[in-house]
């Protein structure tokens, strides 16, 4: 097999000598002459412009979102997706506020839910997609610009790559249509699973906007048996407890979507099989072409220092939310839900079967959650809520040097006690947040610990 990509020959090789009787013309080996190639170029342009859904249109990134939009609403929309009728929405809007009430009693964080909604799934759609449209980009981009870089191929003549030009970038936007329909579909599978704006730990609504989706409740609630207002409190609670932390949290929103976007620039784009796919087709097919394309790109991380950071970071940082949720929802929910427990665990099962949250992260940018590191969370949570309470507790989402790190998960007791070797959030450090938050400590303790701070430095 030739070592230029997609059936380019070097200048020099067999078809460039006249006294073979082939031609010179440098498009012969894809199957035509230069006006067969400018015919085929305007064709191609045709096909994409028309007949792949409005590939070409609505895009003003690598990753074509109109398409994706229109195929996620399609998806939704075969399996049936009912508007939200004002009886549905009156009932989310109650429990929604009812569950801002009983979290006053568990945390210190002041209510975020400024407007309560009631979603259909569609609407989730919309009112989602621009938060995707920040998480999915950078990994779109790197697929793209792959994409293209694979069909310029670094080791083609400068005179073929200039004439490659107008193919190149008419590859890069179809491209950018078939990862934007990969998105469309995770998102148009996830728009049938979620039943809140927060299911996957991440401030995907509006700001200031807390949702539940009554088709996404009702589905949760079907075969646990119990009544359907105890559903939608508990999954309200949770709506809540998580916008309070997005809208009084004022650093979180930033760390998270960064650390996903810091991940997603370490993805690798495995294009194995479409280059074989591709390899030996003639350029003057652009159905051919498009067949070829039309594969899922597979991701890859890449196994460096950074992009593990990167990943622990990001999985630290969703584990902590997620266990926070957890610990306050289950605490304030004990003694008004009389079937707390079962629904707790629900939530639970949701999570190690694989929810919502890891196939989709999986498809659109190369992360899989582990769950593992979501139960350590909440472990952590508990037990810095028993030892120093509510104020303590809340008091570490102050400033990100103050949270838990990925060996405080593993170590939930040091971080909350203090370790010898001084890592992690001591008892020194959580005493100096309960004084800011006007809490006392027994007469002498600070010399004792400004004293043996003194020592230890």
């Amino acid at each position: 097999m030739s070592d230029l990509p997609f059936g380019f020959n070097r200048p020099g090789d067999e078809g460039d000598d006249p006294s073979s009787g082939k031609s010179s013309d440098p498009f012969s080996a894809m199957g035509g002459d230069m006006r067969q190639f400018a015919d085929m170029l305007r064709r191609f342009a045709d096909m994409i412009s028309g007949g792949a859904a409005a590939a070409a249109s609505g895009s003003d990134g690598p990753l074509n979102w109109e398409l994706a939009h229109n195929i996620a609403r399609h998806i939704v929309a075969e399996q049936g997706d009912p508007s939200v009728v004002d009886a549905e929405r009156t009932q989310v809007v109650e429990a929604l506020r009812l569950a801002d009430l009983w979290l006053d009693e568990g945390t210190t964080l002041p209510a975020g839910i400024r407007t309560p909604q009631a979603w259909s799934r569609a609407q989730w759609i919309e009112q989602t997609l621009p938060v995707w449209k920040t998480i999915c980009d950078p990994i779109a981009a790197r697929m793209v610009d792959s994409m293209g870089g694979a069909l310029g191929g670094g080791s083609l003549p400068q005179e073929m790559q200039a004439m490659a030009g107008p193919l190149i970038g008419m590859v890069k936007q179809m491209t950018g249509a078939m990862v934007g329909g990969q998105a469309g579909q995770a998102l148009g599978a996830l728009a049938r699973e979620v039943v809140g704006s927060t299911d996957i730990g991440l401030p995907l609504a509006p700001d200031g906007v807390g949702a539940l989706l009554p088709a996404g409740v009702a589905a949760f609630g079907e075969g646990l048996e119990l009544s359907a207002e105890e559903v939608r409190l508990y999954l309200a609670l949770r709506e809540a407890a998580h916008q309070r932390l997005f809208a009084h949290v004022p650093w979180l929103r930033a760390h998270v979507l960064g650390a996903v976007e810091e991940y997603a620039r370490g993805i690798t784009v495995d294009l194995s099989g479409i280059e074989e796919a591709v390899s030996g087709l003639n350029l003057a097919d652009p159905e051919a072409l498009q067949r070829a394309l039309g594969g899922e790109i597979s991701l890859t991380p890449e196994e460096t220092p950074q992009q593990r950071a990167a990943l622990v970071r990001l999985e630290t940082a969703l584990a902590l939310i997620e266990g926070w949720v957890d610990t306050v929802v289950n605490g304030v929910a004990a003694d008004r839900l009389p079937d707390a427990a079962r629904l707790a665990e629900a939530v639970r099962r949701r999570r190690a079967t694989g929810g919502p949250a890891e196939r989709t992260f999986a498809t659109l940018v190369g992360l899989e959650l582990r769950p593992r590191r979501l139960r350590e969370a909440g472990a952590l949570w508990r037990a810095l809520t028993s030892a120093r309470g509510v104020e303590g507790r809340d008091a570490v989402w102050s400033h990100p040097d103050l949270m838990p790190t990925a060996e405080d998960l593993d170590d939930p007791d040091g971080f909350v006690h203090g370790r010898s070797e001084g890592s992690g959030l001591s008892d020194l450090d959580l005493s100096k947040l309960t004084d800011e938050l006007g809490g006392e400590r027994p007469q002498g303790e600070d010399r004792k610990d400004d004293g043996d701070a003194t020592e230890e430095s």
